[in-house]
């Protein structure tokens, strides 16, 4: 057997030394990204449907589309490892859709080589909607959750539930539980798959996987 390694691949480093006072205000001091991401999420639905019309008949993602609603979703992940789906970094997150290689949360997803083109596209993305439905049970959200899982009003999810044990702990003891980490980046990894399956980025259906830990699993090599 074979695993290949998943074209979406997330992941995060947990810093030692939180403040243990700090992640009570990240909410605060993120709004001005919440200001500048409504607008990019804005953008990235309209990409995502214009992109969708071009696969239709053509079964090639625009480049240029692809990049920016990668750099969106980069963007989110940054805020969110920050803010509320980590909280396993002090460092600010940086204003930019570009990836940065030094940050300790990043994102990267392999441009499709081929996509699915015409009518079965429609019923490939229906297929994942039982995806859909366990993404929002782990990472909160309602409605349009697929367009950015993190961002919508909603229950909480898991993640939120798990991060706010994590903040607590780390405000009476002055440290991160480091299995709680690991269980959050799984559940975010998941959500972040199956994002990029629902907005086209990748043809292949995610797996029914939790892939725990900061780092993505290792490649398996066949076995004789």
């Amino acid at each position: 057997m074979t695993s290949s390694p998943y074209p979406v691949r997330l992941e995060g480093e947990l810093e030692p030394g939180l403040n243990r006072w700090l992640w009570l205000v990240k909410w605060l001091l993120i709004i001005p990204h919440a200001v500048v991401l409504l607008f990019l999420w804005i953008g990235f639905v309209f990409a995502t449907f214009a992109a969708f019309i071009v696969i239709l008949f053509t079964g090639e993602y625009p480049r240029r589309l692809f990049d920016y609603n990668l750099g969106v979703m980069r963007w989110s992940w940054r805020v969110e490892f920050y803010a509320f789906a980590a909280l396993a970094t002090d460092r600010y997150p940086p204003f930019t859709l570009a990836d940065v290689p030094d940050y300790p949360a990043r994102l990267e997803i392999d441009y499709p080589s081929y996509q699915r083109r015409g009518l079965p596209l429609i019923g490939w993305w229906f297929l994942g909607l039982p995806q859909y439905l366990i993404a929002a049970v782990l990472v909160g959200g309602a409605g349009v959750g697929w367009v950015g899982p993190h961002w919508n009003v909603g229950f909480p999810g898991l993640v939120g539930l798990l991060v706010l044990v994590a903040g607590i702990v780390l405000l009476v003891k002055n440290r991160y539980p480091e299995e709680i980490f690991e269980l959050a980046i799984g559940f975010n990894r998941w959500a972040y798959r199956v994002s990029a399956y629902a907005a086209l980025m990748t043809p292949e259906y995610p797996p029914f996987r939790l892939d725990v830990g900061g780092h993505e699993p290792p490649r398996v090599a066949p076995i004789a």
